[in-house]
Formats: structure tokens, C-alpha cells, sequence
């Protein structure tokens, strides 16, 4: 594996790369395959690492080992490392889905942005975030829509990139979905999963998993707000 790993980074070296000439360094990681049945990347996962110092959270995710890694790493300073191809299958998000995708993996590009998910999130990170978003979605012509924290598509098993995380910023750039507005009668559990919430058969969990990014200090039992969200996420899913 490290060695096909290597052959991959030597061919495309530069292939991959964001827009702004940001500082960029290469970290191979083993921890890759095919994407599978011929897949190709239509969702963006965003993560925090959970990890301090920052160093370890890289050390894991080149460690033939540890089974995990990601495509692009985003240090505190912005600076990104680059971690495998994006035509290759990173081991990211893990056990999940997305609406109808069950091997998040083959049809994903990961994220790891560095934070223990209990501090803001830095400007330079959020300014190099936003750069390299635009250019994956340009690159393969990924909607906005389909930007995705890994607690979106593990509902009760991921809490990342978590309540810190500004989606809000992300939504106004065009790099993710907006929270919609408004209202919904009718029962959540199908409205979450039309909107893509199919990671768990537990309501409870996939209702927490919006809030967290949609209304991290909402409580209590799914209300007409939530069902709201969850009918015009739906929309812009279609």
C-alpha cells in the first residue's frame, strides 16, 4: 500500500491543489484504496481532528496502523496538507450515509481541519477552507448542497466538526447549504430522511445531528422549526 500510495502522489502531484497558491505541504498517507465500482467524489466531509497537539492528529493519519486518513488537512496557521489524492478512496467518514450513498468513502472527499472541537475555529483555517471548498467543488462539480459534516452522515456516532463550526459563513460564500426558513407540519422522521439523514434508524439521533449544525442550542422534542429545515433541505437535496 505505501508504495502504490507513493506511485499515485508522484503521478499527480500538483494535479490536486487549491485555488491562491496557499501553502501547501505533502504528507502521504498509506491508509487509501480504489474508489469503489468506479465512483467519483459528489460530497465534501468536513471533520475536526478531537486531537491536541496538532502534530499527533497528522502522525495518526499517516500511520499505516491506525486505518484512517483523509485527503486535506487543515493546520491552525491555514496552511494545507495534502494527505492522498483526491482520485483515490481516503478512510474518512467511516461507517455512514448519506441519503441513498451508503460507502460515504468512494463518493467523498474528506476534511480534516485542526481542532479538539472544543475552541473556535481560527480565520486563517476558515480563509484556507473556503479557498480549497471552491476548488474541489469546482473541480468536480459538487454542489454546495452536498458539503457535509461527518455528524450528518454518522448521526450519534460523529459530533464533528460540532457546534463551533461556522456553517453560517460557509452558507453565505455559496460553499454550503443554508438553514432554510419557515415551517413544516407532518412527522420528522421522513423529513430527515428526504433531506439526507439516512446514517442511523434512530430519529432522536438524526435530529440531533441537524441541530447541531442547524440549531445547536435548540432541546426538547422535534418541533414545526425543525421540521422546517428538514422539508427545505430536503428541497435543495432534489
Amino acid at each position: 500500500m505505501p508504495a502504490d500510495g507513493t506511485r499515485h502522489r508522484s503521478a499527480r502531484r500538483g494535479a490536486d491543489r487549491a485555488d491562491g497558491a496557499l501553502p501547501t505541504r505533502d504528507i502521504p498517507s498509506p491508509n487509501h484504496g480504489p474508489r469503489r465500482n468506479g465512483a467519483r467524489p459528489d460530497i465534501v466531509v468536513l471533520h475536526f481532528t478531537g486531537m491536541a497537539p496538532d502534530a499527533a492528529a497528522i502522525a495518526r493519519l499517516s500511520a499505516p496502523e491506525s486505518g484512517v486518513s483523509c485527503h486535506w488537512l487543515i493546520e491552525p496557521g491555514g496552511a494545507l496538507v495534502r494527505m492522498v489524492d483526491e482520485d483515490r478512496r481516503a478512510w474518512h467518514a467511516g461507517a455512514g450515509a448519506w441519503g441513498p450513498v451508503g460507502d460515504v468513502n468512494s463518493r467523498s472527499i474528506g476534511i480534516e481541519i485542526c481542532n479538539t472541537g472544543t475552541r473556535p475555529f481560527a480565520a486563517p483555517q476558515m480563509d484556507a477552507l473556503e479557498s480549497l471548498l471552491a476548488a474541489i467543488l469546482s473541480r468536480h462539480a459538487i454542489s454546495p448542497a452536498r458539503v457535509i459534516g461527518h455528524s450528518d452522515c454518522a448521526p450519534g456516532r460523529k459530533a464533528d466538526p460540532g457546534p463551533r463550526f461556522d456553517w453560517m459563513r460557509l452558507a453565505r460564500r455559496g460553499l454550503a447549504a443554508p438553514t432554510p426558513p419557515g415551517c413544516a407540519g407532518g412527522e420528522i422522521a421522513p423529513l430527515l430522511r428526504a433531506a439526507g439523514y439516512t446514517g442511523s434508524d434512530d430519529a432522536d439521533a438524526c435530529l440531533a445531528a441537524l441541530r447541531l449544525r442547524h440549531r445547536p442550542r435548540a432541546r426538547g422534542p422535534a418541533d414545526a422549526r425543525d421540521r422546517g429545515i428538514a422539508a427545505g433541505l430536503a428541497g435543495q437535496a432534489d
